[in-house]
């Protein structure tokens, strides 16, 4: 499951704009999105991992993948970077 793949990881990126950002450099090896993050919130990340063909994962909690990156609060979106 992906949880374990955020927290094997050695780099990460949390939140929806700096996953975008890292997606736009080209450093994001794959992307993992919360099912119940709002989707206006996620689409940005997803719509710019699908242009360049990077593999989004789903997993269905915010606070799961928050807890996942070692963070107080939920996480809609967490980049695994090279």
């Amino acid at each position: 499951m992906s949880y374990e793949k955020v927290l094997q990881a050695s780099k990460v990126i949390i939140g929806t704009k700096q996953t975008v950002k890292a997606l736009r450099e080209g450093i994001v090896q794959e992307l993992i999105i919360a099912a119940d993050a709002e989707a206006k919130v996620t689409s940005p990340a997803v719509n710019e991992a699908e242009r360049l063909g990077v593999p989004v994962q789903y997993v269905d909690s915010m606070k799961k993948l928050g807890k996942a990156c070692r963070i107080e609060v939920g996480a809609a979106a967490v980049a695994i970077i090279r």
